[in-house]
């Protein structure tokens, strides 16, 4: 049974960091492209960043230079290192594991949150 487990969200001020983890069980890892979305209380949820299989990565335009995304196949886990936050990155955050052939063996966690405040 595929598992999506997020850690690492918290309160922070505008222009700290925070690192979020997202761990992986029952799936092949390397199989899956990851993403990191979040969702701000009233909005849709959006695309943060996303890293495929083969290491390619994306980023929205409002975290580009600030967040970074990386994944360890050991682990089976993705990273988001969040720096220079502001109030507007406040939201609950995402991941999401997607099999690069089978786009509807998709697996979301339950989020966790990150509140950044001034």
């Amino acid at each position: 049974q595929a598992q999506v487990t997020e850690s690492g969200g918290g309160s922070v001020q505008a222009g700290g960091s925070l690192s979020l983890s997202c761990a992986t069980s029952g799936i092949i890892f390397d199989n899956h492209d990851m993403g990191w979305y979040r969702q701000a209380p009233g909005k849709q949820r959006e695309l943060v960043a996303a890293i495929t299989r083969r290491s390619d990565i994306t980023y929205a335009d409002p975290v580009k230079g600030r967040f970074s995304i990386a994944r360890d196949s050991g682990k089976s886990t993705v990273f988001l290192q969040m720096n220079n936050l502001k109030e507007e990155d406040t939201g609950v955050y995402y991941c999401n594991a997607v099999h690069w052939n089978i786009r509807t063996a998709s697996y979301w966690g339950l989020g966790t949150q990150v509140t950044v405040s001034s």
